[in-house]
């Protein structure tokens, strides 16, 4: 039979055992990860929700004492939790308001991925007032998890509509030339 003499509107049809079995989680040999307790989807949830919380050191408690965090919108980096911290501390502290949702969140092996939207505002003097700036971003972070902590984790945003550079500035060694 030719390709042209099937019909176009006949349905696929799926045995139950199988459609039963597309919505369960695929276990590979080898996969640690796929038993554990911890896997990296729900570590990376448990962060963003003790972060949206400002339950920081819970937070931190998450990474490896052998990671490294990268922004790299503001090209910072971190690799000792009490930089990190001080991170999150400054980061609360400029953006009291802030509102964190996932949007999309999976995991492949040893890696979560999470797509998310960010609402804030910002004061910013103006001449001689204050006005409040809303800030609206979407963003991703991409972790990887070794023994049920995070060894890296690296967020991907736009600068300049995150408003968040005054919060780089803190974390940034000027030298002169």
């Amino acid at each position: 039979m030719s390709i042209t003499n099937v019909r176009a509107n006949s349905e696929l049809t799926v045995p139950n055992d199988l459609r039963a079995a597309i919505h369960e989680r695929v276990v590979l040999r080898g996969d640690d990860d796929s038993n554990s307790l911890n896997p990296p989807r729900s570590i990376l949830q448990a962060v963003v929700d003790a972060l949206t919380d400002g339950r920081v050191l819970e937070a931190v408690e998450r990474f490896h004492d052998r990671f490294k965090f990268k922004d790299h919108a503001l090209d910072l980096e971190f690799t000792e939790k009490k930089r990190l911290i001080e991170f999150f501390k400054k980061s609360r502290e400029l953006f009291p308001d802030v509102a964190l949702k996932i949007v999309s969140l999976f995991e492949s092996g040893d890696h979560a991925v999470a797509e998310w939207k960010v609402a804030a505002t910002r004061k910013v003097p103006n001449a001689w007032v204050s006005v409040w700036l809303p800030i609206s971003v979407y963003g991703s972070t991409v972790i990887r998890v070794d023994q049920g902590r995070i060894v890296e984790w690296s967020d991907y945003y736009d600068r300049a509509s995150s408003r968040r550079t005054s919060l780089a500035a803190y974390f940034t060694d000027w030298h002169d030339y």
